[in-house]
C-alpha cells in the first residue's frame, strides 16, 4: 500500500539527515532533473562521479510526466557500474529547510523515506559526501530492468501535468552536455525516442488520413 509520508515523518527525515552532516559541508549528488531545476540553494558546483551506481529510468510513474492511462519512467540511481554527474554544495545558512524542501519535492509516500543515502563523490577538487536518491528494488514503483527498446517506446509516449518524459530526457542530456558530461546510454536512448517520435507523427498522420 502506497502510504502518504505526513509532515511529522517529513520533519524527522529531514532532522536525521541534517545530524548525519555531522556539521560538513553538504552535499547533494545531482544526476537528473535536480540538475536543471533543483530546490536548494547551491554555492558551489562540481563535476563528480561515484562507482557502483548508475543511471537508470527504473521508477514508475503515474502523475508529474506520466499518468494512470500511460505510466511513465524517472531517472533514479541502481546498483552497479559508474556515474558521472554534478555535486551542489549547499549554502550553510538554512540547511535544514533546504533539506526538508528537496525531500518533499522527491518523497511523497512513507516508502520513499529509504531511497535517500549517502555516498562518497570523486571530485578533481578531492572527494565529497553527498546526499543522493537510489532505487529501492524492494520499493514498489521500481520497474524489473527493461531493454532500452521498451523504455523508448515508454518516454515517447508519457505525458502528464508538467510535460512529457520524452523533454525529461532531453533536458537531462542537454545539462549534462553542459557540464561536460556526456552519458552515452542516455543519448542512445535519446535516438531511440527520437525514431519512436517519427514512427507515431507518421501514424497519427495516417489515421488522419484515413479519416479525411
Amino acid at each position: 500500500m502506497r502510504i502518504p509520508i505526513t509532515e511529522a515523518e517529513l520533519d524527522a527525515l529531514a532532522e536525521r539527515l541534517y545530524q548525519q552532516s555531522h556539521g560538513d559541508a553538504l552535499w547533494i549528488f545531482a544526476y537528473g532533473s535536480l540538475i536543471w531545476k533543483p530546490d536548494f540553494d547551491a554555492v558551489e558546483a562540481r563535476v563528480g562521479a561515484i562507482k557502483g551506481w548508475h543511471r537508470s529510468f527504473c521508477l514508475r510513474m503515474t502523475r508529474w510526466r506520466g499518468s494512470q492511462a500511460q505510466p511513465g519512467l524517472m531517472l533514479a540511481l541502481k546498483r552497479g557500474g559508474y556515474c558521472k554527474a554534478v555535486a551542489f554544495r549547499l549554502d550553510d545558512g538554512d540547511r535544514l529547510g533546504q533539506i526538508r524542501r528537496m525531500l518533499r519535492r522527491e518523497i511523497g509516500i512513507l516508502e520513499d523515506a529509504a531511497t535517500i543515502r549517502w555516498v562518497r563523490v570523486q571530485t578533481d577538487q578531492g572527494p565529497v559526501r553527498a546526499l543522493v536518491f537510489w532505487a529501492d528494488p524492494k520499493g514498489s514503483y521500481v520497474t524489473s530492468k527493461l531493454p532500452l527498446e521498451a523504455v523508448a517506446g515508454i518516454l515517447a509516449r508519457a505525458c502528464g501535468a508538467r510535460g512529457s518524459c520524452a523533454e525529461y530526457l532531453y533536458l537531462t542530456v542537454k545539462h549534462l552536455e553542459a557540464w561536460g558530461i556526456r552519458d552515452l546510454n542516455l543519448w542512445r536512448l535519446q535516438k531511440l525516442v527520437a525514431g519512436e517520435l517519427k514512427a507515431i507523427t507518421r501514424w497519427k498522420a495516417w489515421q488522419a488520413e484515413l479519416r479525411s
